[in-house]
C-alpha cells in the first residue's frame, strides 16, 4: 500500500481529480469510488486508457501495472489526502452549515472575499463527504481564504466533515426541520448542525452567529473555548444591520457607529436578511468597510433557482425550486405574501417536501394550514404527499409535474404572480414552459 506523503507528491504533480470514469482526461488522477449502484474499481482500466496518470483502486484484481495505486480504501484515502493537502496549505477555512441559507451565504461571502484575497469557495452543492474533500484538493497554494459549504442528513455527518475539513472559523445560519427521516427528530438536527460547534470549541476557533436566534444562541452558551461574534439587529452584536425593505428585492441597512450603509440586494425574501448579514459580519472580520461590504452584496446576482425572480409572457415568478423544508416553505411563502403585486394576482404553486419520514403528512397538512390563514387567489399542490392531505377543495392537486403540465394546457395561468417552490425532486423545472 502506498504512504499518504507518497501519494501527496503525485498529487502535486498530477492535481486534477476525477471520480467519473466518463470524465477521465489527459494526466488527472482517477479515484476509483464505489457507490450503492456502481463500482469505480470495473473502471480503472478504462481510466488508464484515456490518458488518466494513474488510477487509485483497492481491488487488487484491478491494481496490475505501474498506473495503479492500490489502497485500502478509496474514499477514505481521498479523504486523507485531502486533509493532509489542508494541513499543508495552512489557511483560514469558514465551515458554513445549516438548514437553510447556506449556499447563499456561501456566495455573498466569497463575493466579499475575493475582494482582497484569492478565495475558494465550494463549487455547486459538493458539500458531502465526497464533495467536502474534492473541494480542499481544488484549493492551491495560491489560495489564502476559503469557504466550504457542509451538508447532512444523518447524525454524525458534520463531525466527519470538521474532521476532514479541520475549519478555523465557522457560521451554522439556522437550524429548521429537514431531513427529519434522517435525523429522526427536530432535536437530531440540533444536534448533528452543533458538532461544529463542538469542533470549533475543541479547536479554539472563531464562530459568527446570529444573535437573534435563540436556537443558535442558547447553544453556544454550552460552549467557552470559542470565540463568538454576532450579527443581527442589536447595536451590541459585532456586526449590527435592519431590514430596509422587501419588496421585491431584498435591501439591508449596515450600521456601525455613525455609518451606515444600505445594501440593495438582487435576493427575494425577508429570509434573506440573516445571510446578508452572515456574510457582512465575516466581511468585517475580515478587514473590509461597509462600502466596500454593501457593494460585493449588491453585485451577487443569485442563480439555479434560488429565490430568482423572473417574467415569462405575462407573468411574474419567484422561482424558488432548488429545495426546500418546512422552515423554508413557511418562510417563503409568508414573504410571498407580503410582497406587493402590483395587480396582479397572486397564485402558489408548491411541490411536495422530501425525506422527512414520519413527519410528512403533519408537516404538509401544517404547511396547508398555514396556506389558509393567508390570502392568494389560486393553489396548486403537486405530489403524492400534498395530494393525501390536502382537505382544503379550493386548492387543487396534482400527482405530479405531468399531470399539472396537462392541466395548464386547457388552463393556462396569465397575469400571475407566481412563487414556484418545493423540492428537486418534484421537478418544477418542468413546467416552466407552460407558464
Amino acid at each position: 500500500m502506498i504512504e499518504l506523503e507518497k501519494l501527496y507528491q503525485i498529487f502535486l504533480t498530477y492535481n486534477e481529480i476525477v471520480t467519473d470514469s466518463r470524465k477521465v482526461k489527459k494526466d488527472v488522477l482517477f479515484f476509483a469510488l464505489q457507490g450503492t449502484h456502481f463500482d469505480g474499481n470495473t473502471f480503472t482500466a478504462d481510466a488508464i486508457k484515456n490518458g488518466a496518470a494513474y488510477a487509485i483502486t483497492d481491488d487488487p484484481e484491478n491494481a496490475s501495472g505501474d498506473q495503479y495505486i492500490l489502497v485500502d480504501n478509496v474514499l477514505q484515502t481521498l479523504q486523507q489526502l485531502a486533509t493532509y493537502h489542508r494541513r499543508k496549505l495552512g489557511i483560514p477555512i469558514i465551515a458554513i452549515t445549516g438548514t437553510n441559507g447556506k449556499t447563499t451565504t456561501k456566495e455573498l461571502l466569497k463575493n466579499i472575499l475575493i475582494e482582497k484575497f484569492n478565495t475558494y469557495a465550494t463549487k455547486g452543492n459538493l458539500n458531502n463527504h465526497i464533495g467536502v474533500p474534492l473541494t480542499l484538493l481544488e484549493m492551491n497554494k495560491t489560495t489564502e481564504w476559503a469557504i466550504v459549504e457542509m451538508g447532512a442528513n444523518h447524525p454524525g455527518e458534520i463531525k466527519q466533515l470538521c474532521e476532514i475539513t479541520e475549519p478555523t472559523h465557522g457560521i451554522i445560519t439556522n437550524i429548521g426541520k429537514a431531513h427529519l427521516e434522517g435525523f429522526g427528530s427536530f432535536e437530531g438536527v440540533v444536534k448533528t448542525k452543533s458538532e461544529l460547534y463542538d469542533y470549533l470549541s475543541t479547536n479554539n476557533g472563531t464562530v459568527f452567529y446570529n444573535g437573534d436566534n435563540p436556537i443558535l444562541y442558547s447553544k453556544l452558551s454550552e460552549y467557552n473555548n470559542i470565540r463568538k461574534l454576532a450579527y443581527g439587529l442589536s447595536d451590541h452584536f459585532y456586526c449590527n444591520g435592519v431590514l430596509h425593505s422587501y419588496n421585491p428585492f431584498l435591501s439591508v441597512e449596515l450600521i456601525e457607529k455613525n455609518h451606515k450603509e444600505i445594501i440593495k440586494t438582487r435576493l427575494i425574501g425577508k429570509y434573506n436578511f440573516e445571510n446578508v448579514m452572515a456574510a457582512a459580519c465575516v466581511g468585517k472580520y475580515a478587514g473590509y468597510d461597509l462600502k466596500t461590504i454593501s457593494k460585493a452584496i449588491s453585485d451577487y446576482i443569485p442563480q439555479n433557482n434560488r429565490s430568482q425572480l423572473m417574467e415569462i409572457n405575462s407573468n411574474k415568478i419567484i422561482m424558488d425550486f432548488y429545495n426546500a423544508n418546512p422552515t423554508s416553505m413557511t418562510a417563503a411563502i409568508e414573504n410571498f405574501s407580503d410582497l406587493d403585486s402590483s395587480q396582479l394576482k397572486k397564485k402558489l404553486i408548491l411541490g411536495d417536501m422530501f425525506e422527512l419520514g414520519n413527519y410528512a403528512e403533519i408537516e404538509h397538512k401544517a404547511l396547508i394550514d398555514k396556506i389558509d390563514t393567508l390570502k392568494f387567489t389560486e393553489v396548486y399542490l403537486i405530489g403524492p404527499i400534498f395530494k393525501s392531505v390536502n382537505n382544503n377543495s379550493t386548492y387543487l392537486t396534482f400527482e405530479n409535474t405531468e399531470e399539472f403540465k396537462k392541466y395548464l394546457m386547457s388552463h393556462p395561468i396569465k397575469d400571475s404572480f407566481i412563487l414556484l417552490k418545493g423540492s428537486r425532486g418534484v421537478k418544477l423545472e418542468n413546467i416552466c414552459d407552460q407558464l
